[in-house]
């Protein structure tokens, strides 16, 4: 363990809040029964996207948020500051629900949430801390890099414009950030960093200009066709979006629709100048690796680094975290990753470790959708692509409340249906046995030599991965 680091605070909700000087004061609760054309459930990235874009395209509208602790608790607040615009889902499981196409339109909507991002941002003069960057995702095993060029030629099969991704050697990738045992990465450009807890406050107060209430400290304790109940009061609404995501599961008759997968996350002290100079990434990449049980990365703006992975991946009955705090196992996990990657950082103190939960469909894939008949609508099941998908989920869901037949609304995750996940304990083994075979698939491929290990193949397979 790194010196000092006895001294980490774990919790907290997350780093990004304690970089943003603390938690932001809490707005107030559902002060009764209420009204509303709109009401939406969850204040993350997913609601106050939904918010944004149905009171730009029509402000008549009364729109409510109601959520069970702050603006941006969740995930929004937490993750690991990936503004990709990255397509993380089986391209061929949409195909059931679309053209190769329509797979294809989806793809290039996904990209194109990274530029409209930026454009609100700049527009509602949100300081997220956005740096256009690319996404590096190293190989640091001949059999990392075996898959991270079948994925390139997998990803270029796909992709609508070809100059958007490509292949470096070792000694390029060195040139830009020196990762240890390097082999080669796969480039994509078009990507940002940003600072996750900025961009969902100042999403909040955008909202709010516009004229949406958002309602704090208000649990949702049922929900039905027209009325969404809570402990404070009952908010009836003809439209009722479910923008909840890996909290999904505590939501009453729901606890099987979206597994909540934990992450976790380590954030370094600021790095010395020298250290910076020894380590490279000048250019603030968001940062990958090949492994199975793979690590996210990026460089912050004060020059930490921060790592985050799956750690210990899920709890028993789809229980999550208290505030973010996270398990000794995780962190230490996270740190042998670190380590692994940046030997020079091993005297480096480890400020900050905090989790969250990201939601899972049982076949791995996102949807966005909204009944007709119950007036409910939802999105989610990023599986770990929510900072810029959630975008894409806010965008449609609008067209969607509005009635409208746009290009957005006819792309293949809208209104997909996914079986639910299998009760306990089988979705608990199942998880857990999964993340086991990817850690020692990743243990067998960084022997000398290795080739890819079949036991991460039946690991997806267990899964529907």
């Amino acid at each position: 363990m790194a010196a000092g680091q006895n001294n980490m605070q774990n919790g907290g909700i997350s780093f990004w809040y304690r970089d943003l000087g603390g938690l932001p004061p809490q707005r107030p609760a559902l002060p009764g029964d209420r009204q509303a054309d709109v009401c939406i459930i969850g204040a993350g990235y997913t609601g106050l996207w939904t918010a944004y874009y149905l009171k730009k395209a029509d402000p008549s509208l009364s729109v409510v948020i109601v959520e069970r602790e702050f603006a941006g608790f969740g995930a929004s607040g937490r993750n690991g500051g990936w503004l990709s615009g990255g397509f993380a889902w089986s391209r061929e499981k949409y195909l059931s629900t679309g053209s190769r196409d329509g797979v294809r339109a989806m793809i290039a909507a996904m990209m194109g949430t990274v530029n409209e991002v930026i454009r609100v941002c700049e527009e509602e003069g949100i300081d997220a801390d956005i740096v256009r960057t690319d996404e590096l995702r190293v190989a640091t095993s001949a059999a990392q890099w075996q898959r991270v060029q079948a994925s390139y030629l997998d990803e270029k099969s796909w992709q609508v414009e070809a100059e958007d991704i490509h292949l470096i050697g070792a000694e390029e990738t060195r040139a830009r950030i020196r990762v240890a045992n390097l082999h080669g990465a796969m480039v994509t450009h078009g990507v940002a960093r940003v600072q996750p807890a900025k961009l969902v406050q100042g999403l909040a107060k955008a909202v709010e200009r516009l004229g949406v209430t958002i309602f704090e400290g208000t649990a949702v304790t049922g929900l039905e066709k027209g009325v969404v109940t809570t402990d404070r009061g009952r908010v009836t609404a003809p439209v009722i979006i479910r923008a909840t995501e890996g909290s999904t599961a505590g939501l009453p008759g729901l606890s099987k629709t979206w597994l909540p997968l934990n992450s976790a996350q380590i954030v370094t002290e600021p790095l010395p100048d020298a250290l910076w100079d020894e380590i490279g990434w000048k250019g603030y990449e968001v940062l990958g690796d090949g492994a199975h049980a793979y690590c996210y990365a990026q460089r912050t703006r004060e020059g930490r680094i921060a790592m985050g992975g799956r750690g210990v991946p899920y709890r028993f009955g789809s229980k999550t975290d208290h505030n973010g705090e996270t398990q000794a196992e995780t962190i230490r996990q996270l740190t042998d990753i670190l380590h692994r990657h940046f030997p020079q950082v091993r005297q480096v103190k480890i400020d900050h470790a905090w989790c969250g939960v990201l939601g899972v469909p049982r076949d791995w894939c996102a949807t966005v959708g909204l009944d007709r008949k119950t007036g409910i609508g939802w999105a989610g099941g990023y599986v770990g692509v929510g900072v810029s998908t959630s975008n894409l989920s806010g965008q449609t869901l609008a067209d969607l409340v509005l009635g409208r037949n746009t290009d957005l609304t006819r792309l293949p995750w809208v209104n997909r249906q996914v079986r639910a996940w299998e009760p306990e304990p089988l979705r608990f083994l199942g998880v857990h046995s999964m993340y086991r075979l990817f850690h020692m698939a990743d243990r067998m491929e960084a022997r000398p030599g290795a080739g890819p290990s079949p036991l991460a193949a039946f690991a997806n397979r267990l899964t529907g991965r």
